[in-house]
């Protein structure tokens, strides 16, 4: 059974050139949980780091994003929940 999501992005971000319109999330694994409560500078920073690991992209990416679509990425993660 594939645990991912496809988030459909408002806004999009651009990633190596190219306009992305969507973002496919994997399920996240414990692994995950504690890659990023290792990251320094905060929640926020942690929370940016994991969903960049989940969404196979760096993390600059996910903070260039518009919140509305921030906002999405979170949702899909609390679905896996």
């Amino acid at each position: 059974m594939d645990m991912t999501k496809t988030i459909e992005l408002e806004r999009g971000v651009e990633i190596a050139g190219a306009r992305v319109m969507t973002l496919t999330m994997r399920e996240p694994t414990v692994d995950d949980q504690i890659i990023a409560g290792e990251t320094k500078g905060g929640s926020a920073l942690q929370e940016v780091t994991l969903l960049a690991n989940l969404c196979e992209v760096a993390p600059a990416d996910i903070r260039r994003l518009a919140m509305r679509d921030y906002v999405k990425l979170q949702k899909a993660y609390a679905a896996f929940l």
